[in-house]
């Protein structure tokens, strides 16, 4: 018996030995630092891209006497690009729209095809060459906002494949679309998260051929071109975090992993998720998900079929990459879970034995503080009073130890089902809610609060919890982005801000820097 015993213990070991790395490995991946990248549209105060046409609002119709886009409506190409205007009116686009901080100012070039006029309208604006195709301007700063009209087209050659390059990229623009700051500001990190470069939320597109294309006129919208994606990865040698949108076919799940497949570079790693957040009732994932989970009998209860669909379609995403990858030990297969409701979680888990199939579950820890304008306690107008040394103290007494008493029955639950834990957003969640957005006071306390020193003594306790709970990936929500009452995402503000300046972004950068 002793001897039969020894033997199967001997075989079983060289089992493990021989089992492929991803399955051996599972929760046993160490902490590292991702970044959620600002989505495209003409308030990105980042500018990843130093063609301002990628993320500039979509053609508008105008006419004088009217408010903004309530012209006749514009005849589009597939691209997006007026193909005539309205008899007395134009097309219009906002290229920037920051509000009181400035934007590049200096010599721009205009690139296009077909016939026609444009404008800068209300920014100062010198011609220094105009010749078919191609416009040199000098742009001064005359208003906050930067906008392009097209005041006249062609309808038998209409302006298209407009391009308006920002001061010092003209020779190298065609060659290399991502701003340098950019770049080097995120070159340091493990992974990027592209839920929302890709228009993840609400998104419509079903089929491939639905998919944000190079060419089109701006990926504000539908997210940013995949061929794109993978091209920042590859520059940076960053590991991208992809998340398909809710409602898209097999068929584009299928073309989305080979373009992958044949374009990433080989030694990255693709983390790979279920669009994003589909529990969460304020997206249109969410009504998609629970009707057909529904429809396939998953469960009546319209928050559970929402759970056990996300398992089912999550599964049916990890398979499909599979086979086009030739297995998984390229992929991180995301099973997604809310911070507040493990028994979700565990319902996703257990499903059809999604668990079995998946290497992390991901979580969003935040130091949460959302202030409503009524209740029975920390309202609004009783919060506004507070100064920054009671804000932190509390943060510091009762928001923290929460948040890291939670991370740390999520790293029970990953490790009983041997996955990692990783974190797909996580850092400050100071915000005015019901209401209390509209207390000035209360959002100017906030405000100050994350420009504070001790911001970054906030984050360095977050990210030194869940490095010492076991977590692994870390994804920081958000990059770059201006702070308001609805809130400050951003580790910083603009494009241009001073890192070091950056309590928030020194603390999340130190830490990346640890985990190496």
């Amino acid at each position: 018996m002793i001897h039969q015993l020894l033997r199967k213990i001997g075989i079983l070991s060289i089992f493990l030995l021989i089992l492929p790395h991803e399955i051996y490995a599972k929760g046993t991946s160490s902490p590292a630092l991702g970044i959620n990248l600002a989505g495209p549209c003409d308030w990105n105060t980042e500018l990843p891209f130093v063609d301002l046409m990628c993320f500039s609002r979509a053609f508008a119709s105008q006419r004088h006497g009217m408010s903004y886009g309530k012209g006749p409506p514009l005849s589009l190409d597939t691209a997006g690009y007026p193909t005539s205007l309205p008899s007395d009116g134009w097309a219009e686009t906002a290229l920037i729209s920051w509000g009181g901080h400035p934007w590049p100012v200096g010599v721009y070039t205009i690139h296009y095809e077909g016939k026609g006029k444009l404008d800068f309208g209300k920014s100062e604006c010198r011609i220094l060459e105009n010749t078919p195709g191609f416009l040199k301007v000098e742009l001064k700063l005359k208003e906050a906002n930067l906008h392009m009209s097209i005041l006249e087209t062609d309808p038998s050659d209409h302006l298209r494949n407009i391009h308006v390059i920002l001061p010092g990229f003209e020779e190298t623009w065609r060659s290399n679309p991502w701003h340098p700051l950019f770049l080097k500001r995120w070159k340091k990190v493990a992974c990027l998260r592209f839920m929302d470069f890709m228009g993840t939320n609400n998104s419509k597109i079903v089929k491939w051929a639905q998919r944000p294309r190079i060419g089109d006129s701006t990926f504000a919208g539908r997210g940013v071109p995949l061929e794109l994606l993978i091209d920042l990865c590859n520059r940076n040698h960053i590991d991208p975090w992809f998340c398909m949108p809710a409602q898209a076919e097999d068929d584009y799940i299928r073309n989305f992993a080979v373009m992958v497949h044949e374009k990433l570079d080989p030694s990255l790693k693709i983390h790979l998720e279920y669009s994003n957040e589909v529990w969460n009732s304020g997206f249109s994932q969410y009504k998609y998900a629970s009707e057909k989970g529904q429809v396939l009998g998953l469960s009546k209860n319209y928050a559970e079929a929402v759970w056990l669909y996300t398992a089912r379609r999550s599964m049916e995403t990890f398979t499909i990459f599979e086979s086009v990858f030739g297995g998984s030990s390229r992929l991180v297969r995301i099973l997604p879970a809310q911070f507040g409701n493990p028994y979700m979680a565990r319902k996703i888990l257990e499903f059809e034995g999604a668990s079995h199939h998946a290497d992390a579950i991901a979580i969003a820890p935040y130091v949460d503080f959302c202030v409503p304008q009524k209740g029975t306690k920390n309202t609004a107008g009783e919060v506004a009073t507070w100064s920054l040394d009671q804000l932190f103290s509390h943060l510091q007494e009762n928001v923290l130890p929460v948040v890291q008493k939670k991370i740390k029955a999520y790293q029970d639950l990953s490790h009983e089902y041997g996955l990692d834990l990783v974190a797909y957003e996580g850092g400050q969640h100071l915000v005015g809610i019901a209401g209390g957005e509209n207390d000035r006071p209360l959002t100017d306390l906030f405000l100050a609060a994350n420009g504070d020193r001790r911001m970054g003594t906030i984050y360095s306790t977050l990210l030194n919890s869940w490095t010492q709970s076991g977590g692994s990936l870390f994804c920081h929500f958000s990059s770059i982005a201006q702070w308001d009452k609805w809130g400050s995402w951003g580790l910083m503000q603009y494009w241009d801000d001073n890192p070091e300046s950056s309590p928030k972004f020194q603390a999340v950068q130190s830490w990346g820097i640890s985990c190496k």
